[in-house]
């Protein structure tokens, strides 16, 4: 189909570009952040364990998470690169787009058999849904440049974070009613497995089946993508090469190559805060009771989503007054503050006051940093490579951040520590950014 629908700009295309956020953000709420942590929990809390058996060790329940989502980013990090090299030499993101898409919600709905009995395959499931969310986005962020002006980049990519927050806030309202009054769906407790977690089962099946249905949309209306021209060779490797060449050309590009090391550097802390906040607190915060544990917990993160949709738009008007990299510095700061805060959470109120203020900046910061790519990065078609790298590194800071948040965890006791590390990264992440408002600021003096 080419018509001019697919003008570059155009409205409508626009509006089925951000759409893809509100089928697919689902997966990041119920299963990453919500629903899939209680239920993880409390399989452990039913068999009465702490640990479980892998390949002949026995690991805790947090660390364990944490050591598989850092070999599933491992395997995004390889693919995503080896998908976008052959994407842009067939001239085809949209079908991998598809295929990722199906893998991630079959892999959610594969969670509804999770058990600690059938423990590699659980994990294999909840990996299929972890690949299959990453490198879906991965080739959708790479439509970005693609599809809209510079202009329109930051309100674009500020009105899918928020359309994914809405998606996702409604499905888990639902899923909420179905955990708290499971007895309206039909729901009893059987002497192996109470109501609420039936219903944290299904709720699974509702983020397969809600991702499939809603992104026909956007993969109806967005264009295939661009063919590379000139002679295709080593097709498979290509990808790889492609992100090598990106770094050789990042040498002629002083400012991009300064941001993606800041971005590398409080990514990595971000990204990791956001996979193992519900974790930290389903474990770590004295809720009294599992059903105040469950309402706690699903509130909090519904709290999270209403205020990011907020957050997002209020980061882009910052962005738009004083400027994309004055407004991650200052969001790198807050973070900071909220990871020192995070050491000192005890109370469910302590994590409710948390929530509030990660929300405020959680969307933001991930919707400028994409945008502010998206600008820095030079006039080319080949923009899936671009973003492969992007992402790469994002997935290779999440893999570290992961990694550590594991080890911390297991050799101190506690995930508390973590966060201070997490601080850590948030300090030099502003830093790295203070060097590159810098570089700006040479360039908006030169002559030239």
């Amino acid at each position: 189909m080419t018509n001019v629908f697919f003008l570059k700009g155009n409205k409508k295309l626009l509006n089925a570009w951000a759409f893809y956020d509100w089928a697919t953000s689902v997966y990041n709420l119920t299963i990453s952040s919500a629903v899939f942590p209680i239920y993880y929990g409390a399989l452990f809390r039913m068999a009465e364990v702490e640990t479980v058996e892998v390949f002949g060790h026995h690991i805790e329940r947090a660390p364990l998470i944490g050591y598989v989502s850092s070999v599933s980013f491992v395997i995004i990090a390889l693919i995503t690169p080896l998908i976008s090299g052959i994407a842009d030499y067939i001239g085809n993101k949209r079908i991998f787009l598809k295929f990722f898409t199906y893998l991630g919600a079959f892999g959610c709905i594969g969670l509804y058999w999770f058990s600690l009995d059938q423990i590699y395959l659980s994990l294999i499931c909840y990996m299929f849904g972890l690949i299959g969310s990453w490198v879906s986005f991965a080739l959708y962020n790479s439509y970005l440049p693609d599809i809209a002006y510079p202009e329109q980049q930051d309100k674009l990519s500020a009105k899918g974070f928020s359309l994914g927050y809405v998606g996702s806030v409604l499905l888990l309202i639902f899923n909420l009613i179905m955990v708290m009054k499971p007895e309206l769906f039909g729901l009893v407790d059987t002497e192996t497995v109470p109501a609420a977690v039936q219903a944290m089962k299904i709720s699974f099946v509702t983020v397969g089946v809600w991702w499939i249905v809603f992104s026909q949309y956007t993969f109806y209306h967005l264009p295939k993508g661009y063919k590379k021209e000139g002679e295709r060779r080593n097709i498979i490797l290509n990808g790889f090469l492609e992100i090598k060449s990106v770094w050789h050309q990042l040498q002629n590009h002083p400012k991009l190559k300064k941001y993606l090391r800041a971005f590398f550097v409080y990514s990595m802390a971000v990204q990791t805060i956001m996979l193992i906040a519900a974790y930290f607190g389903e474990e770590e915060i004295q809720w009294g009771s599992a059903e105040n544990r469950q309402i706690g917990l699903i509130t909090s993160i519904l709290l999270i989503q209403l205020v990011a949709i907020i957050g997002a738009y209020a980061m882009a008007f910052m962005a738009k007054r004083i400027g994309n990299i004055k407004t991650l510095i200052i969001v790198n700061i807050i973070w900071f503050a909220l990871c020192i805060y995070a050491y000192t959470m005890v109370t469910p109120t302590d994590f409710y006051i948390g929530a509030g203020l990660v929300g405020l900046v959680m969307g933001g910061i991930q919707a400028i940093s994409r945008s502010t790519y998206s600008k820095f990065i030079p006039e080319t078609t080949d923009t899936t490579s671009f973003f492969s790298f992007y992402d790469v590194s994002e997935k290779i800071g999440i893999i570290i951040g992961l990694l550590a948040f594991a080890y911390i965890s297991e050799e101190t006791d506690g995930m508390r520590n973590s966060a201070l590390a997490f601080a850590l990264f948030f300090i030099v992440g502003a830093i790295l950014l203070i060097r590159v408002f810098k570089e700006e600021k040479l360039n908006s003096d030169s002559p030239n």
